[in-house]
């Protein structure tokens, strides 16, 4: 048993992470709602500071080691939070009134 850690390789550190793939080229009579994607692992120049309970932080930290462990995604608070936040935009934009979004925010 060694005590070295495993490190990622060159290809892993150094390959692109902003390269997006060409869009596909679709008449707009057959053009389907392009669903809105969190942006991934790009470097990000914008920040906002959103404050969480601590049962929050703890739903957040146990969903993205779930995702690792049963899904086998590793992604970090951040990234999960960015899909989730295109996830619940795209639903807004999509259903509007009866978005979850805005039946949630009304209950409260």
């Amino acid at each position: 048993m060694t005590r070295r850690p495993s490190l990622p390789g060159a290809a892993e550190l150094f390959r692109l992470t902003s390269a997006a793939p060409a869009p596909e080229e679709v008449s707009s009579s057959e053009a389907a709602p392009q669903q809105r994607r969190g942006s991934g692992r790009t470097k990000h120049t914008t920040k906002i500071t959103v404050y969480v309970s601590d049962e929050e932080l703890l739903a957040l930290e146990q969903a993205r080691l779930v995702l690792r462990g049963a899904h086998g995604l590793g992604v970090d608070r951040g990234r999960v939070v960015r899909e989730a936040i295109a996830v619940v935009l795209d639903d807004l934009e999509t259903h509007g009134d009866a978005s979850l979004l805005v039946r949630r925010l009304r209950e409260q």
